[in-house]
C-alpha cells in the first residue's frame, strides 16, 4: 500500500468513527459559513437586485467595482480586517480579533460580492424579458426588485448554495483573523492546512471528505428541490402556473 491509499483508508475510518475532533472542526466550519452565507447573502442578493432594475450615474463604475471584488484575494481580505479589528484598529474596541464573529465578517466580506454579481445578472436578465410589463403598471425599482427576486427564487437559491461554497472552502482570510486556534476557530480549511504541514495527512484527507461531501449534499437536494417544484409546476392548470413560477 502507498501513503495516499493507507491515508485514504486511515480517513474513511476516522469519518466512520465519528472521531470527536474532526466532527467537532466540521461542526464549526459549518456554523461560521452557514452564518456568513445568511448574512452575505442577504445583502449582497438585495443589493443585486437593486443593481439588476436601476440605472443611475455611476452604474457601470460601481459594477466594474463590483466584479472587481470577485478576484479579491482572500488573504488581502484577511489582512485588512485584520487590521481593522487589531488592538489599535479604528475596530479595536470590539475585541472580535481571533474569535468567531471575525472569520464571519471575514467571510460576509468574501461573499457579498459573489451574492450581488450573479444575483444582480439573473434579476437583470429577467427584467429585461418580463420588466416592461411591470414597469408600465407603474411598479417602482422595490416592486421590482421584490417581484423579480421571487419569480426567480429557484436561481437565487443556487445563488446561495455558491457562496456558501465560496465561504466553507475559504482559507486564507479566517486563517489570519481567526488565529486556527485549537478548540475555538480552528475549521476544515485551516486544519486541512495546518495537519497537512504537520504530516498527519489521513485526518486532513478526512476532512477534506467531509468538506465536499458537504457542498456535494447540498447541491443534491437543490436539485432534487428543483426536480420536485418542476414536477408540482407541471400538475397545475396552465392558468395557474404564472402565478408560482
Amino acid at each position: 500500500m502507498n501513503t495516499f491509499t493507507d491515508s485514504a483508508v486511515t480517513a474513511v475510518q476516522l469519518i466512520s468513527n465519528f472521531d470527536p475532533g474532526l466532527w467537532a472542526i466540521a461542526g464549526r466550519s459549518l456554523g461560521v459559513s452557514a452564518s456568513a452565507t445568511l448574512i452575505g447573502c442577504s445583502l449582497g442578493i438585495a443589493l443585486g437586485a437593486y443593481l439588476g432594475v436601476a440605472q443611475f450615474r455611476g452604474r457601470s463604475a460601481l459594477l466594474t467595482l463590483l466584479n472587481t471584488f470577485l478576484a479579491l484575494p482572500s488573504v488581502v481580505v484577511g489582512l485588512v480586517i485584520y487590521l481593522l479589528l487589531s488592538r489599535t484598529g479604528p475596530l479595536g474596541f470590539l475585541g472580535w480579533l481571533f474569535s468567531f464573529k471575525a472569520m464571519v465578517l471575514a467571510q460576509v466580506v468574501l461573499v457579498v460580492p459573489v451574492a450581488a454579481a450573479l444575483s444582480r445578472q439573473v434579476v437583470e436578465d429577467v427584467d429585461a424579458a418580463h420588466g416592461e410589463q411591470w414597469r408600465s403598471l407603474g411598479a417602482g425599482h422595490l416592486v421590482r426588485c421584490v417581484l423579480l427576486a421571487w419569480n426567480e427564487r429557484f436561481a437565487l437559491l443556487t445563488v446561495v448554495v455558491a457562496c456558501f461554497g465560496r465561504a466553507i472552502s475559504e482559507v486564507g482570510a479566517v486563517m489570519i483573523v481567526g488565529g486556527n486556534i485549537e478548540g475555538f476557530t480552528r475549521v476544515m480549511t485551516t486544519a486541512i492546512a495546518l495537519e497537512t504541514s504537520k504530516g498527519d495527512l489521513p485526518l486532513a484527507l478526512a476532512l477534506g471528505m467531509v468538506l465536499l461531501a458537504i457542498v456535494c449534499c447540498l447541491n443534491m437536494l437543490l436539485s432534487l428541490f428543483r426536480h420536485w417544484q418542476d414536477r408540482h409546476q407541471a400538475s397545475m392548470p396552465t392558468s395557474l402556473r404564472g402565478w408560482v413560477a
